[in-house]
């Protein structure tokens, strides 16, 4: 009804409106802004909280004979199953397709997300891949700082927030037999920690510009009826779910505070810390955490880290031996 234009004098034929006989009844201004509101409705249902279910990757995935990936589903006893399938799959049988690939979509969300968090906590590798897009120290310590800060926020995104920031970071996915291999590029990647509003496109051409490749090891792997897509060789059984916000922020500061230490000119850290309006202890405890073994590091970007290791539990087991064995048997991974 609210769509309807024979209230604006109007009639409609064939997707076409033209002036009616017959007299309005709502006036111009009040008609385009009741449009505008239906517009942005349906823009923010389309990516609101509530979609829980979107396709992250779709148009991003392909398999290892290059053929897109497509999402799809399955409804078993009333529960929804996303996967992601090759295209071969979707028109032709398992026989005559025997190579294609059926992943749950969760599992290669899980792998992809993860990895791109763990770029964003990790300034020493920022710096390396971002080399040509950046300027002068206060620049780099920017960059540094809004990779910090959504590195911490990343994992509890909306879906909607995600798939863009995904769409916009990503060149391709390819999964292959034993790994999954990412393409950042990396004009897209300084341009949203530089917060460029969303959509600036980079004047360098997608194909003349070198990637940036996160490769992981992972592999598909039979659980009952269905498959798992296991990363490394870990483990699901007493393992958390997914990513913890609050760990990954801490991870994330850590190695902040370690480059503002690397940065400054003062000769004390506790002068570094009144700088940051934090006391010294906190300050000293968080820095510690850039010493853990980085298999722990991983583990916890990825929410492979026990269930029990919270960012409380891993302040206060920050005084940890230097031995990496050590940590893994204090923090509960060995």
């Amino acid at each position: 009804m609210l769509q309807n234009r024979i209230y604006r004098g109007e009639i409609v034929h064939k997707d076409q409106h033209y002036p009616g006989e017959h007299a309005p009844i709502i006036e111009r201004v009040l008609w385009d802004e009741v449009q505008r509101r239906l517009a942005a409705n349906a823009v923010a249902r389309g990516t609101s909280e509530r979609v829980k279910t979107a396709s992250l990757l779709a148009g991003l995935l392909f398999d290892g004979d290059g053929h897109r990936m497509t999402p799809t589903h399955a409804v078993k006893k009333g529960t929804r199953y996303r996967y992601y399938v090759s295209r071969p799959l979707i028109t032709e049988s398992r026989a005559d397709a025997p190579d294609g690939l059926r992943i749950p979509a969760g599992d290669i969300e899980q792998v992809v997300t993860a990895q791109i968090g763990q770029l964003l906590c990790d300034p020493a590798r920022l710096f390396e891949v971002l080399a040509p897009c950046l300027g002068n120290a206060v620049e780099q310590q920017h960059i540094v700082q809004r990779a910090g800060d959504l590195a911490a926020t990343w994992s509890a995104l909306p879906a909607g927030q995600l798939r863009g920031r995904l769409a916009t970071l990503i060149r391709r996915i390819e999964v292959r037999v034993d790994r999954v291999v990412i393409e950042l590029l990396p004009s897209r990647l300084g341009a949203v920690l530089r917060d460029a509003p969303q959509g600036t496109t980079s004047t360098i051409p997608p194909g003349e510009e070198q990637p940036i490749i996160l490769s992981v090891a992972a592999e598909l792997r039979r659980a009952g009826l269905g498959m798992v897509m296991v990363v490394d060789g870990a483990a699901a059984p007493g393992r958390a779910a997914r990513p913890d916000a609050k760990l990954i922020k801490l991870i994330a500061r850590a190695h902040l505070f370690k480059e503002k230490l690397v940065q400054t000119q003062e000769e004390r850290l506790l002068d570094v810390a009144r700088r940051e309006n934090l006391c010294g202890s906190y300050f000293t405890r968080v820095v510690r955490l850039t010493y853990l073994a980085p298999d722990i590091t991983r583990a916890i970007l990825e929410g492979r880290h026990p269930r029990d290791l919270t960012a409380e539990k891993l302040l206060e087991h920050s005084r940890l031996p230097l031995a990496w064995p050590e940590q893994r048997r204090l923090l509960g991974f060995a």
